[in-house]
């Protein structure tokens, strides 16, 4: 299967040259080596080119690779000893979404997240990566006996969406995400999410409350899909390259907006290019983020996490006439519009200073 993207084309022809000249030196004994130096040069110049100025839309297809890393392919990567646990206690086991306990580097955590297949049989026993109730359920279960037993919570997200089907909507496929929103953010236990591939709608929301939320360099995370969303504006799914610009859903975008805290990231050309590369630096700012999280007690850990997401989405209201003094270019090209000088100020505008690739300070 042809894996390769068609942005990817001109330097995947490159490579294929610089295999086929070190296979010819070796069969023939010539020295070439000044030429495969220049072309492996040449390589790393456009490789560096093309994975720093990726599309949102370039970036969404790297997030779906068929080799990039999944849940389980992470716990071990990241974690020692990861020891799935079954099971909803209430209806059945789902296979979309995997939890379990695990060491990381010796201390006990709890890791949760839905997982996908690698082919079509993995993905009928996996329902494609889309929990049903019961694997919110399970999440829920496990995330509860970790506050329980004070591990820290780690959830790493990879999913499109919740199961939209019939049978999850009559098993309270809503009320369940819902749930699970709602307790997660007053568990008194440090959690750590990470959107590692894709972080679509309620079905990431339902495991992505956290105290800090980070991000691989190539995922993106939204509230819609962008094919969806081209359907709902346009009524044609065949403009999801516009969607995905306008909707912002990339680490840089998000972290922007104060949506995320941290990029992890990727190794040059994707995680699915080096699984145990992509593994130590996930690995490294979770220890490092969690080492922040557990100086602070638990009070402190709830109240902080609260304020974290009720300050997501704030804004500014200016007159026309204060908009007039801060920016007038704007209101110029807006002259001859009705007048609004009835509006109010509201100092509550969330500006975070915060860099990819850096550290969240406390």
């Amino acid at each position: 299967m042809n894996t390769s993207f068609e942005w990817e084309k001109p330097l995947e022809e490159l490579e294929t040259r610089i295999r086929e000249l070190r296979s010819f030196i070796q069969e023939q004994g010539i020295d070439f080596s000044q030429e495969l130096n220049e072309l492996e040069r040449k390589a790393e110049r456009q490789r560096k080119q093309i994975y720093a100025n990726l599309t949102p839309w370039q970036r969404v297809m790297m997030a779906r690779h068929p080799k990039r890393p999944t849940m389980l392919d992470y716990t071990g990567l990241v974690f020692d000893g990861f020891m799935e646990l079954h099971g909803d206690r209430a209806v059945r086991d789902d296979g979309a979404v995997v939890g379990g306990i695990a060491l990381l580097d010796g201390e006990p955590v709890t890791v949760i997240g839905p997982q996908k297949g690698r082919d079509t049989k993995e993905n009928l026993a996996r329902n494609f990566g889309l929990p049903h109730p019961e694997g919110y359920r399970k999440a829920l279960r496990l995330m509860r006996q970790a506050e329980k037993f004070n591990r820290p919570i780690i959830s790493l997200i990879d999913v499109v969406g919740a199961y939209p089907g019939l049978a999850a909507e009559e098993r309270g496929q809503g009320l369940m995400i819902a749930e699970c929103i709602e307790q997660m953010s007053f568990l008194r236990v440090p959690i750590i999410c990470v959107i590692t591939g894709e972080g679509g709608s309620g079905g990431a929301l339902a495991v992505g409350v956290g105290d800090r939320i980070l991000m691989l360099e190539h995922a993106w995370y939204s509230v819609i899909s962008p094919e969806m969303c081209a359907n709902i504006l346009w009524k044609d799914s065949s403009r999801a390259a516009e969607a995905a610009e306008l909707l912002k859903l990339t680490a840089t975008d998000l972290l922007r907006f104060g949506i995320i805290d941290d990029v992890v990231t990727e190794p040059l050309g994707g995680a699915h290019r080096d699984h145990t590369g992509t593994g130590r630096q996930l690995k490294a700012f979770i220890k490092r983020h969690l080492a922040q999280l557990k100086r602070k007690n638990t009070g402190a850990l709830v109240e902080e996490r609260l304020q974290r997401f009720r300050q997501i989405g704030a804004f500014s209201e200016h007159t026309r006439q204060q908009v007039a003094v801060e920016e007038p270019d704007t209101a110029a090209s807006e002259e001859g519009a009705p007048d609004d000088s009835s509006g109010t100020e509201n100092d509550n505008k969330h500006t975070p200073d915060k860099k990819v690739g850096g550290g969240y300070n406390d």
